[in-house]
C-alpha cells in the first residue's frame, strides 16, 4: 500500500474547508504523516487574466498575508496539541489552486486535501471552483472532502476501469480505509449500453454476449486484486450502465463515505475536462468524499 508521509490541506477558514482540515489531520495521525495547512491570499490586483510576480505584490497584500498567517498558526497549534501531529502553517500570495499545487510539489506531498462547497454556482460551472481547478494541476492524489470528518471512513468504494491507474486506485482505497470495508466496482460502460439498445432495436438476444463480457470483467478484477496487498479482503462488484450514474448509485446503496477513482481513466486531456469525464462527473455529483488518482501514481 502507498505510504503517506506528507499531506497538504487547503483552508480559507470556511466551514467547508474546516471539514477538509479535520479529515486531513486525522489521516495524518493515522499515517504518522506531516501536515501542511496552506492558506492562499489573493492579491487585490490579481485579475483572472493577470499574473503577478512576487515583487509586484503590494504592501496591503503583504500585511494581509501576515494577518492571515496568525490565523493559520493558531489552527496549526490547536491541531498539533489535540492530535499530536506535526503541522506546518503556511500562507501564500496568488491564485489558490496554483499556489496549493506548487507548494505540494515543493514538499513532495503524497496527498492534497481540499474542501467542497457542496453546491454548484453558475460561475463554478464555467470557471471551476478551487477544488475542481486543483484537480487539473496537482500531480499527486487529490481528496475532495464533502462530509463532516467527525469519524473514520466506514465504507469505501474503489471504481476501476482496468486502465494503468486501477491498481493505485485500489491501493489508495485500502490505505485510507484503515480497516473499513472496501468494495471494488467495475462498470460495463457506454459501449455495452449502446450495443444493448441496438440489440433491442433489431430484436437480438444479447444475454450470452453480456454474460461472457461480465465473466471476463470478473476475471480481470480478480487478476487486478491478486497483485495488491490485502486485495483478497476487497469486495467485487461488476455492473453495467452509464459509469458516473452507476458509481453514484453504488455510493448511495452502500452509504459509502469515500469513493476512489482514476482522474482520467482511459481518456484524459483538455477535451475530457470540457466535455465531462467520469472522474469530473463523479467528483461533482457524489455525496461522499472523493479521492482522485492520476496516472503515474504508485
Amino acid at each position: 500500500m502507498p505510504r503517506i508521509r506528507s499531506i497538504v490541506v487547503a483552508t480559507d477558514f470556511s466551514a467547508f474547508s474546516e471539514r477538509a482540515v479535520q479529515r486531513a489531520a486525522h489521516i495524518a495521525k493515522q499515517h504518522n504523516a506531516e501536515l501542511h495547512v496552506v492558506h492562499v491570499v489573493r492579491p487585490l490586483d490579481l485579475y483572472p487574466s493577470l499574473t503577478l510576480t512576487p515583487d509586484e505584490f503590494g504592501h496591503h497584500d503583504r500585511d494581509l498575508q501576515q494577518a492571515e498567517q496568525s490565523r493559520v498558526d493558531a489552527m496549526a497549534s490547536t491541531l498539533s496539541s489535540q492530535l499530536g501531529i506535526r503541522v506546518h502553517p503556511v500562507t501564500r500570495l496568488g491564485r489558490a489552486h496554483t499556489e496549493i499545487a506548487t507548494y505540494g510539489q515543493e514538499v513532495s506531498a503524497d496527498l492534497v486535501v481540499a474542501g467542497s462547497r457542496g453546491e454548484s454556482t453558475l460561475i463554478d460551472l464555467f470557471l471551476g471552483s478551487t477544488a475542481s481547478r486543483l484537480l487539473r494541476v496537482a500531480t499527486c492524489p487529490v481528496l475532495i472532502v464533502k462530509k463532516p470528518a467527525d469519524m473514520p471512513y466506514r465504507e469505501v468504494l474503489a471504481a476501476v476501469d482496468f486502465s494503468p491507474v486501477s491498481a493505485a486506485v485500489v491501493s489508495h482505497a485500502l490505505s485510507l480505509a484503515d480497516g473499513a470495508r472496501v468494495e471494488t466496482l467495475h462498470v460495463l460502460g457506454s459501449e455495452v449500453e449502446q450495443r444493448l439498445r441496438k440489440a433491442k432495436f433489431v430484436r437480438m438476444d444479447m444475454t450470452d454476449w453480456l454474460t461472457r463480457l461480465r465473466i471476463d470483467a470478473e476475471k480481470q478484477l480478480e487478476a487486478l486484486l491478486a497483485q495488491i496487498e490485502n486485495g483478497a479482503a476487497v469486495g467485487r462488484l461488476v455492473q453495467s450502465g452509464f459509469p458516473p450514474a452507476v458509481i453514484c448509485q453504488a455510493i448511495d446503496a452502500r452509504q459509502a463515505d469515500l469513493v476512489v477513482l482514476g482522474r482520467h481513466g482511459h481518456g484524459g486531456g483538455l477535451q475530457e475536462w470540457l466535455l465531462g469525464s467520469v472522474s469530473k462527473d463523479v467528483a461533482h455529483a457524489a455525496v461522499c468524499d472523493v479521492l482522485l488518482i492520476g496516472l503515474g501514481v504508485q
